[in-house]
């Protein structure tokens, strides 16, 4: 399954649009997705960004072992565009040190 994260943008064809970060990371905790595309800014920060995402899979990698899915970040916010792709590397990096 493909989520598409994002709250203005539509989601490409053969994607599941979803709107919250809870949405995404239920799927998540499925083992249902294989690829992910977020945007960070989603209108309302109480219910989260797609940086709440990414926290939740790198923590998802330390306690469980937890295997991350394809992320792309699409968001147009800048500042949070380098925040994201930084957690990104990090995800990337720890799932590796992970399957050794």
């Amino acid at each position: 399954m493909k989520i598409f994260l994002d709250d203005e943008r539509l989601a490409p064809t053969g994607w599941l649009q979803v709107r919250w970060p809870d949405e995404v990371i239920s799927y998540l905790a499925k083992g249902m997705v294989t690829d992910i595309s977020l945007d960070h800014d989603l209108g309302d920060d109480a219910r989260g960004t797609g940086y709440d995402v990414l926290l939740w899979i790198e923590q998802a990698i330390v306690d469980t072992g937890f295997q991350p899915p394809k992320i792309n970040v699409h968001t147009s916010n800048p500042a949070a565009r380098i925040r994201m792709l930084a957690a990104v590397e990090q995800i990337t990096r720890l799932a590796e040190m992970k399957s050794q």
